[in-house]
């Protein structure tokens, strides 16, 4: 089993995404990136815990790639914004990939660089993974938890 963390947006739908992948072992949602020890959701919103917030896969490398987790990262969501996606506006919303060897590093820079020669202005940071602390309960597969799927 491998583990990665991506932020982008709003953690709900990022992890919806990814536990529809064969190949994913879990899933959590939580917060990464910033300076507190043991955040809560409100206190990540007041935007002054410089956390993120992420979702931390794990997931048996025999079956996905990591570079196929990225490009599906990719896909939903856009990289080009700062700061927010859609609707929801926040440093807490960024696009960051938080890695944790120096083979992710490398993929996820090469992913970004095509992206880029293919126009598009990356806002995305790829970044030494730190403490990923998980969200409160209520916030763990909150789409199927709360019925939204296929909304």
């Amino acid at each position: 089993m491998e583990r990665v963390i991506f932020a982008g947006g709003c953690f709900w739908g990022l992890e919806h995404y990814f536990l529809e992948v064969k190949g994913i072992i879990s899933t959590s949602v939580g917060y990464t990136g910033g300076c507190k020890e043991y955040p809560t959701y409100k206190e990540v919103c007041r935007e002054d815990t410089g956390h993120a917030e992420a979702v931390e896969v794990v997931y048996d490398p025999s079956v996905t790639s990591f570079e196929e987790l990225v490009k599906l990262f990719f896909k939903t969501h856009d990289p080009t914004q700062v700061n927010k996606q859609g609707p929801d506006v926040g440093s807490q919303y960024r696009s960051e990939i938080f890695y944790l060897n120096g083979e992710q590093k490398i993929i996820s820079e090469k992913l970004i660089k095509m992206l880029e020669v293919k126009g598009y202005i990356v806002t995305t940071k790829v970044t030494k993974a730190t403490t990923f602390w998980k969200a409160e309960e209520y916030h763990q597969d909150y789409y199927k938890k709360s019925h939204l799927k296929g909304r």
